[in-house]
């Protein structure tokens, strides 16, 4: 892998509030003589790894680097180093960018066709009962819910549009006191602000940006009736330094206790966007509307891709994996939110990507340290061991693909972009229908328990800009669906503590240090003593993720510093059930509500505002 030295990087773009061009310039040139000395370097001292038509290097030893380079693991292979641009490079990558535009267009066909036979054979099969007046079977799970919303949303937007054609007719109170700001038929649009005005919030935009110079967005939800949104200066990124300074906490309204900050982070191909869909049964707004400072966060590139210096034609700007999210984004995000609002740690609700990030970045080997600014980590269907989906066909292809292979069927910079082309071209009901049918095919998940008449909302905030290199984590042929976990190929730490019992039956083991087998849980656990306390929400029929698995292996001694203080398995739950549901808020959002104010530090319960619905008798202290 080519490492770029955090003090070379840092500096620079630190320098750049003084003289930007200078900056830029400087850090443009840091990368390209990584590019130079990291290929001379490696045929000084054999390095280099087979990369084949991709070179591949190690980083050198004497370097301050960035964490994500700090160990040498099986299942983080390392990732292709693209050297300075000049005319050859751009040749290579404008050849593989068009040959894997082909090729990725060519499965994306394939996958679209599949889904077109499977969506034709489920719509036959729920015909046929209709024939037959068996209306029973073909009923949706909250099909009464569903009519009951539908109604309340129609007259919520006839008395929008009578209320913008009278002006003096007094403005409409929500049961919560937040008047709508915006109203009307839903234009189906990606802008989490205009969803959240709807419910009578609001949301501001962060620039952050991270140790290794992306640029990514941190969406604050408010209620504008007792908070002012910051200026575009006070809200721009603030150079790649993490954990400075807090300034001073941001006021809640004139004679009212401040919030507790909650981070919540989203899944894979999505942005922070999927938890505002749902009007107030959005995580979201649930959470703000109960009490909580709500900030959510969006990993590297997303859907808008921005660098500090790296254009997006650039192959370095999207040679990243699973670790950058983790060590880098996550770390970049819990910083500006802490120095935002002043506290010292935060609340993390993380969803299935989100999890595996959180995962990686607690890890030993990686950023363990980051535990200590986390008051409580919940991990909705949580993304650590794999489920039985990975082995369809369409995924197994793309395992027994080698690394360069890989590459020039998926390229070397977005994964198969063109799905973000046609959700910009195409109109957003069609797109919605064409998305829900390919990824519910894809990910063998439906749309039982949501929303219908919200479906097409869901899918403006997915698919999203994420690199070929982190599919290929997760599904090439040095990948997570190959080994089946994302710390430890599958039943390796397991088989290593169940041949301590076998060897030390009938003996007792207590807190001993030179005990044989607690120092084998230790030496084959993932994660150390910074480790914050853990929350689990597992789908029952989740098949993309085996969370019970997860929950074994906490429960079986396997992790000695992980304290889980909660964990449910809701059976009839999918993988997106756990946040799109039209029951998650009674399943997941109200137990997520205690738990965050039950895990809070008291110095912060002492200054924080009670969150409406929570139990004050159950503290974690």
């Amino acid at each position: 892998m080519s490492v770029i030295p955090l003090k070379d990087l840092v500096a620079p773009v630190l320098a750049e509030q003084s003289d930007k061009s200078q900056a830029r310039q400087t850090l443009s040139t840091s990368f390209d003589d990584v590019g130079k000395s990291s290929e001379s370097k490696a045929q000084q001292d054999g390095t280099k790894a087979k990369g084949g038509l991709f070179i591949l290097e190690k980083p050198d030893q004497n370097d301050l680097v960035l964490p994500i380079d700090s160990c040498d693991h099986p299942l983080f292979p390392p990732l292709p180093s693209y050297g300075a641009p000049n005319f050859a490079h751009n040749l290579r990558n404008y050849a593989v960018r068009a040959v894997s535009f082909l090729l990725s267009l060519i499965f994306l066909t394939a996958i679209f066709l599949g889904a077109l036979i499977c969506t034709a054979r489920t719509t036959l099969q729920s015909v046929i009962p209709r024939l037959k007046r068996d209306h029973t079977s073909s009923q949706r799970v909250f099909h009464v819910e569903e009519r009951i919303r539908k109604t309340k949303r129609a007259d919520s937007d006839r008395k929008w549009h009578i209320r913008r054609q009278k002006k003096h007719v007094d403005e409409e109170q929500g049961p919560d006191g937040c008047p709508p700001l915006e109203g009307g038929k839903d234009m189906i649009i990606c802008d989490v602000a205009y969803y959240a005005r709807r419910v009578g919030l609001d949301v501001e935009t962060f620039r952050v940006q991270t140790e290794d110079g992306f640029i990514i967005s941190l969406w604050h939800v408010y209620d504008p009736q007792e908070y002012t949104a910051l200026s575009p200066e006070q809200r721009r990124e603030r150079g790649p330094t993490v954990f400075g300074a807090p300034k001073q906490g941001i006021s809640s309204g004139i004679g009212s206790r401040r919030r507790y900050p909650v981070l919540l982070v989203h899944g894979l191909l999505q942005s922070a966007g999927a938890y505002c869909t749902n009007d107030d049964d959005s995580l979201a707004f649930f959470l703000c509307k109960s009490g909580y400072d709500v900030w959510l966060g969006n990993n590297r590139c997303g859907l808008n891709p921005e660098h500090t210096t790296l254009s997006t034609s650039d192959p370095r700007m999207w040679s990243w994996d699973i670790r950058h999210l983790g060590t880098l984004d996550l770390t970049a995000l819990i910083s500006r939110v802490t120095y935002e609002t002043g506290f010292s740690k935060l609340g993390l609700v993380c969803h299935s990507q989100g999890t595996t990030e959180t995962f990686v970045a607690l890890a030993k080997e990686h950023r363990a340290e980051l535990g200590e600014r986390i008051s409580v980590f919940c991990a909705l269907a949580p993304a650590a061991y794999a489920g039985p989906l990975v082995r369809k066909s369409f995924f197994r292809f793309m395992g027994i693909l080698s690394p360069d292979l890989f590459r020039i069927v998926f390229g070397i910079h977005a994964f198969i972009p063109f799905m973000m082309t046609v959700r910009r071209f195409c109109p957003p009901k069609v797109y919605g229908t064409l998305a829900y049918w390919v990824f519910s095919y894809l990910f063998g998940w439906t749309d039982a328990r949501w929303e219908r008449d919200l479906r097409h909302r869901m899918f403006q905030f997915a698919p999203v800009y994420v690199s070929a290199e982190s599919m290929r984590w997760w599904l090439g042929s040095e990948s997570f669906a190959k080994y089946g976990c994302i710390l430890s190929p599958a039943d390796e730490s397991e088989s290593k503590l169940n041949e301590c019992h076998r060897t030390l039956a009938g003996a007792e083991h207590g807190d001993d240090p030179r005990d044989p087998c607690l120092g084998s849980q230790r030496d084959s656990a993932w994660f150390g003593p910074h480790t914050p306390p853990f929350a689990l929400w597992i789908g029952g029929s989740d098949a993309l993720v085996d969370g019970r698995r997860l929950l074994r292996r906490f429960q079986d001694g396997l992790e000695p510093y992980v304290r889980v203080i909660h964990s449910k398995i809701i059976d009839e739950y999918e993988h997106l059930d756990v946040i799109w549901a039209m029951d998650a808020i009674e399943q997941v959002g109200k137990e997520v509500r205690q738990i965050l104010w039950t895990t809070m530090p008291q110095n912060a319960r002492s200054t924080c505002r009670i969150p409406s619905g929570v139990h004050l008798g159950q503290l974690d202290d």
